[in-house]
């Protein structure tokens, strides 16, 4: 018992110590050639799709990253549909293709390949538009008590039904009073009902974590925990049909970017860089990074009455 007390001693006063010494440091990192990043997600939702090109920059730089000009970017689909997206002469490295009236891009089922060709070298992904499930109901709970929330807080939940046959994959995606939920901690995913390939949730309502996530985590300006809604306040909750790839890739991004910081980043997962399905066709040309996907999209919304 002595000796454990002697630990316990050692530990506190060592977390004491590394908690009360912060220096600021300004590391002097290796610089590093730019590189072509290429964002294309893609979805059935009415209205242009846009890609965008651009050069990735050092760590500490904040800015905007640069647009990229001059590409010719084309997707095609499986029945040799080719969609052309064009430079738009306002924004610099944003691409876009519109549809015609009362159509949408892509279909469930088809499979899709990207092209970027620049400055002599040809960029390609492949792709495809999986089925997504309908959003049934959300629903709004009065809670006077909460392991999770303040007391007389009011929560939501979606509810949808994963479909039969394993392998699905999703991205639920929230909007709440026009503004969306986009935190590295509130990207919500789902393999078929549940959080990965082995639970075995086929066919099934999403569990609950899941149907919950649509619940943002508020704090006033002193840190003080909110409701997530209030009488008054909408939800938008989407489901995006994304490829087993994407999932993995979208994990990696919550991994890497929510960081607990301080004293608890020591126990984190070291920082590293995320996949990427952009591939240069040489294999010994220039590097790319970035990420192509298409996604099939259902969405329901609901405004909690006051």
């Amino acid at each position: 018992m002595k000796r454990y007390s002697q630990i316990l001693l050692a530990l506190v006063v060592t977390t004491l110590v590394l908690s009360s010494c912060e220096t600021v440091i300004d590391p002097n990192l290796q610089k590093a050639d730019p590189v072509l990043v290429v964002e294309a997600w893609l979805n059935n939702k009415p209205g242009d799709q846009v890609i965008n090109l651009m050069k990735t920059q050092p760590y500490f730089d904040n800015t905007t990253p640069p647009g990229v000009s001059g590409a010719t970017v084309t997707v095609q689909d499986s029945e040799g549909e080719v969609m052309s997206f064009l430079e738009d002469p306002n924004k610099k490295g944003t691409y876009r293709w519109s549809p015609l009236v009362g159509k949408t891009f892509g279909e469930v089922g088809r499979g899709y390949k990207l092209t970027v060709t620049l400055n002599g070298e040809t960029f390609e992904s492949v792709s495809y538009m999986g089925r997504v499930p309908e959003i049934d109901s959300i629903t709004f709970k009065f809670e006077e008590k909460s392991s999770f929330y303040p007391k007389n807080s009011y929560t939501a939940e979606f509810w949808s039904r994963d479909l039969p046959g394993m392998g699905d994959t999703y991205w639920i995606k929230t909007t709440k009073n026009d503004t969306l939920l986009n935190k590295p901690a509130e990207i919500s995913l789902a393999f078929d009902a549940g959080f990965s390939q082995g639970g075995n949730f086929d066919g099934v309502t999403f569990i609950p974590p899941i149907r919950s996530s649509i619940n943002p985590n508020n704090t006033d300006a002193d840190g003080k925990a909110l409701s997530p809604y209030s009488p008054g306040d909408s939800v938008y909750v989407e489901i995006y049909s994304i490829t087993n790839q994407t999932f993995n890739y979208l994990n990696q991004v919550s991994v890497q970017t929510n960081r607990p910081g301080g004293f608890g980043e020591l126990f984190s997962s070291p920082l590293s860089n995320v996949s990427t399905n952009i591939y240069n066709s040489n294999p010994k040309g220039s590097k790319v990074v970035g990420f192509f996907n298409v996604a099939a999209v259902s969405g329901l919304g609901k405004r909690l009455k006051k």
